[in-house]
């Protein structure tokens, strides 16, 4: 076995003995406190912890397998010599980017905590090293492919060159050395030219996304260059990087995803279907309503509708054509079904935008406000799905069908009901809830159901760490964005100069739909919620918009972008799951997607929908 490939096992084995440790420390920690009467010092700070450790870890697996949430690259297209050029200029602005990252992250692992600072013994500045560790091993990920050493070597060389300043602080640590003239210069002249261009640098990284640089690059790219234009202090980028992964709410969200892919793995996709499909299928439209459950639960626990999509796009498809669905209008109705679960509980979309803005919104009221507008929207795909079922005849309900078929998926319908009252009683925590959430799918899959072995479902936890971990190292990424958008005073800057030109709120609501979905179209979810969210919330408040009103709407544009031509991400999604053109799939959704844009307008007009419940 070649150094690579130990190197690679031994990530994935410690990215998977992190999610163990996870899922299990939580309730563990539950019964001994609560069942046994004994205090767990530090439990809440070790689990946060923990969290933060598997989110490097599963970034470098992540990395690895090549699986960062990126744009749409240029070069799929470009002629061959234009995609060699596209690929070294990737990779130097990759490399650039992670040094810079490495040294700031570096130089604050010193400076970021009190002496003798430790979570159950273990050193909170060794716990934050893992991040530059992390950077580091991914710069030399980039460097071993020989094609782009040159691009990744003369990046280094910009790299060093923008962290000056991070340099001067670790050598300060680490030796004591103060008279670092020409560090000193160096460092001043970087922080000159970001200011004067500030505005190219800006453009450059947006062009970096363009040709396909991983979005947790190109947001910390221009991070690090706003930072460095207002003063320098980048080494608040890895502050704020910590601060939201150790976030006890934070810590659900890889739960509640790797949770949703072993079960979309597993049988418990096709026993819904069969479920519901008994349950509905006898009325014209009824497999549709199997349809729609069933990718709007997948989603609501992966918080990825594109997982749905590709986990369970064909086998969705496959019941609907059986039931005399068309092959198109199934593949149409499940690609714009994937991301209703956004809005339904456990949501890890709403448990991120609770957490971001949690001064001020609830998590808990987010959940009960989005029931009704999701609801709503899942009615309207079954309906429009409903319209579109031209089958003549349908074969009788069958009770003994339907007994058989909610026995055999009996398991499958007790999780979502316990989780929701294990969560909503109080009875669990939203930590608790992922925890048993992982717990509960490990257990189904493994030893009830036997979809696969205890080795074989050990291996679908890690196939799960790319997804997870994509979207977590974005959401350390984006915070220190958001941080200096905020510390920038912008979203009063920009309440004031929207409020200076539009009085009327109904004029702000569609104004803020029209720029959500352009958002959601360009930018995932999470960084989305992260860098967009703070800004839009003061802004609404200011024409006496509520905050979970305002949360709510904020969703929906995101999950209608996923959806929105020209560069909705589920579009190519779908494209790859169901080896179409994409603009066969635009042409098939088109229907489904005006219906939600009606509904979205619905709910915007009409506050009650979401305040209902509160």
């Amino acid at each position: 076995m070649t150094a690579r490939r130990v190197f690679a096992a031994a990530e994935t084995v410690a990215a998977v003995v992190s999610v163990v440790c996870l899922s299990l420390l939580p309730l563990a920690i539950k019964l001994v406190q609560q069942g046994f009467g004994v205090p767990v010092v530090g439990s809440d700070a070790a689990i946060v912890n923990l969290v933060f450790v598997f989110t490097c870890i599963a970034g470098v697996v992540t990395w690895r397998a090549d699986r960062h949430i990126s744009l749409a690259s240029l070069s799929d297209t470009a002629p061959q010599k234009v995609r060699a050029v596209i690929r070294s200029l990737r990779s130097a602005a990759v490399s650039a980017v992670l040094t810079a990252l490495f040294f700031a992250a570096f130089s604050e692992t010193f400076a970021a905590f009190a002496p003798g600072s430790a979570v159950w013994g273990v050193p909170l500045p060794l716990i934050f090293a893992v991040l530059p560790a992390s950077y580091a091993v991914m710069l030399a990920a980039c460097c071993a492919v020989k094609e782009n050493r040159l691009a990744s070597v003369a990046g280094i060389l910009a790299g060093l060159f923008v962290s000056a300043g991070p340099i001067g602080g670790v050598l300060y640590y680490l030796f004591g050395l103060e008279n670092l003239n020409v560090l000193y210069a160096l460092g001043d002249c970087w922080l000159s030219f970001s200011s004067a261009a500030f505005v190219p640098l800006m453009l450059a990284v947006v062009a970096l996304a363009l040709l396909g640089v991983p979005l947790f690059i190109v947001i910390s790219a221009a991070a690090y260059i706003a930072f460095s234009q207002g003063g320098g202090y980048v080494e608040v980028l890895s502050l704020e990087a910590y601060g939201i992964l150790t976030d006890k709410s934070i810590a659900a969200i890889p739960l509640f995803t790797i949770a949703g892919y072993i079960l979309s793995k597993g049988s418990a996709g096709s026993r819904l279907v069969a479920v519901f499909k008994s349950l509905f299928g006898w009325f014209r439209g009824g497999a549709v309503v199997a349809a729609v459950v069933v990718a709007t639960f997948f989603t609501t626990f992966t918080g990825v509708s594109g997982v749905t999509i590709l986990a369970l796009g064909s086998l969705l498809t496959m019941a609907l054509a059986g039931s005399g669905y068309s092959k198109t209008g199934a593949q149409a109705l499940v690609t714009s079904s994937g991301a209703l679960g956004l809005l339904f509980p456990p949501s890890v979309a709403i448990i991120m935008y609770g957490t971001t803005n949690y001064f001020s919104v609830d998590v808990f009221d987010l959940f009960r406000g989005a029931i009704i507008p999701g609801c709503i929207l899942a009615v309207s795909m079954i309906a429009l799905g409903f319209f579109k079922d031209k089958r003549p005849e349908t074969a009788p309900f069958s009770a003994r069908e339907a007994f058989g078929a909610v026995k055999n998926g009996a398991f499958e319908l007790l999780m979502p009901a316990l989780i929701c009252a294990g969560y909503f009683s109080g009875f669990f925590s939203l930590l608790e809830t992922a925890s048993f959430a992982v717990v509960y799918a490990f257990c189904l899959t493994c030893f009830i159901r036997r979809d696969f072995t205890l080795k074989g479902t050990l291996r679908v936890v890690a196939e799960s760490i790319p997804v997870s971990g994509g979207v977590l190292i974005i959401l350390g990424a984006a915070r220190g964005l958001s941080y200096f958008l905020i510390d920038a005073n912008v979203p009063v800057l920009l309440s004031d100069f929207i409020s200076s030109f539009v009085s009327s709120k109904y004029v702000f609501l569609i104004l803020l739909n029209l720029v959500l979905l352009v958002v959601g179209c360009m930018m995932d979810i999470y960084s989305a919620i992260l860098i967009v969210s703070p800004l839009v919330i003061p802004i609404a408040e200011s024409f006496g918009i509520s905050a979970v009103h305002t949360g709510v709407i904020f969703l929906m544009n995101m999950q209608l972008g996923f959806l929105t031509p020209p560069v909705g991400m589920d579009l190519f999604i779908a494209s790859y799951a169901f080896d179409t053109p994409v603009m066969k799939v635009v042409k098939g959704i088109l229907p489904f997607l005006l219906v939600q844009f009606i509904v979205l307008l619905l709910v915007t007009y009409v506050p009650w929908f979401t305040e209902a419940l509160l």
